[in-house]
């Protein structure tokens, strides 16, 4: 990357982050109380609601590792779409609707406040100890992860020290949690999404133009099969068990979406039924853009691309190379916030499994003691 591309990216990234921590400053207004910290005052339309969801349950993976799929097995990637599409058609089609309706009747604020049942049910403390538990072992990791790919991703743009830029970009994520909770962390993760699917429109449409459009594309994958046969497999040219396995594998992707605490949560702070129905159909239409994009995007960078070192660089590769530095630039300083603004809402679920759920779990001031949380959860990951 030239010092101009490399300038161009730096500075897109910079604004992107003063941006954040603005709506962090701003978010800070909203917070009453709990349910403001928590579920933003259950008053989220749906634009915010369904894109801060989407973005959430599909963080940099989905744009990386799914390009880098198609790019490393060819035909076979396109099981990743009914996958993925399917967990956001279970989540918004069957479970958004009944979530939505309980937590405004029964005033939860999180996931295992409504797994849990009503005080005084038999049960319900070992059951909210288990799933905290379960959600604070499982989601430090995540964060953890999405720190590293941050650090991993900022290093590829610009050769700088991935400590240093895990550091700087897990600081920023934590101030404008900590300061604007759930309002902050929604409406930052619905610009991630905004971008995600901006992103996911521009590049695959670029690298489809550069292959010579869907014959030219048709034409690469038969080339590259007449040597390598399994990439233009929709088994991979696996022996039927494994296909089956190789499959069951991948669709059964989309049952991890309805489990994800930091998503649904966004249905529990929808406004109203109006709000969940057009909700529902951004969600959806986002899915569609943004997981059909970047299988085409891997299998037309495969094509133009053949000899790439790490397949979950074609993304930023194809960025790079086929856009001039100010649009390749917003691009990447895109992809480079996706990787680290995910964690915003699994820092904020796993702290309302400390200061909410748990019994013992009170204190005087619980804004305070929430964000103070937020930043020992956050120190975790980091020195994780």
């Amino acid at each position: 990357m030239d010092i101009t591309h490399s300038t161009v990216v730096l500075a897109t990234l910079i604004v992107y982050k003063v941006v954040l921590i603005a709506i962090g400053a701003l978010s800070s207004r909203k917070n009453k109380d709990k349910t403001d910290f928590y579920l933003g005052g259950r008053n989220l339309g749906p634009w915010v609601a369904s894109l801060s969801a989407s973005a959430s349950s599909s963080s940099a993976w989905t744009l990386l590792g799914v390009s880098g799929a198609a790019y490393a097995w060819g035909v076979a990637a396109i099981w990743l779409f009914p996958a993925c599409l399917g967990g956001f058609l279970i989540n918004w089609l069957i479970l958004a609707p009944h979530l939505r309706r309980h937590s405004h009747r029964t005033g939860a604020l999180t996931v295992t406040e409504t797994i849990a049942g009503p005080k005084g049910q038999r049960g319900r403390t070992a059951l909210i100890g288990l799933a905290s538990f379960i959600i604070l072992f499982s989601l430090l990791f995540y964060v953890a992860a999405q720190f590293q790919g941050s650090g991993k991703t900022f290093q590829s743009a610009f050769g700088l020290s991935a400590t240093h830029s895990l550091l700087l970009g897990s600081a920023i994520i934590v101030f404008y949690t900590m300061v604007g909770g759930f309002w902050a962390v929604s409406l930052t993760d619905a610009l991630q999404g905004l971008v995600m699917a901006a992103t996911a429109m521009c590049l695959p449409v670029a690298a489809l133009i550069g292959v010579g459009g869907f014959s030219g594309l048709s034409d690469g994958v038969a080339g590259i099969a007449a040597t390598q046969p399994a990439f233009a497999s929709l088994t991979r040219d696996m022996a039927a068990p494994a296909a089956i396995g190789f499959i069951a594998g991948l669709l059964g992707i989309g049952l991890g979406y309805p489990g994800q605490p930091h998503v649904v949560n966004r249905f529990m702070a929808l406004r109203g039924e109006r709000e969940l129905a057009h909700g529902r159909a951004i969600a959806i239409s986002w899915a569609v853009i943004v997981y059909a994009g970047m299988i085409l995007l891997g299998l037309c960078g495969r094509i133009l691309y053949p000899e790439l070192a790490d397949q979950e660089m074609i993304f930023l590769h194809v960025a790079n190379e086929m856009f001039n530095p100010i649009v390749g630039g917003v691009m990447i300083a895109g992809v480079l916030s996706a990787t680290m603004s995910t964690a915003d809402s699994q820092l904020l679920v796993a702290a309302s499994a400390i200061t909410h759920d748990l019994p013992h779990a009170k204190s005087a001031n619980l804004l305070l003691y929430s964000r103070l949380t937020v930043l020992a959860l956050s120190a975790g990951a980091v020195l994780t």
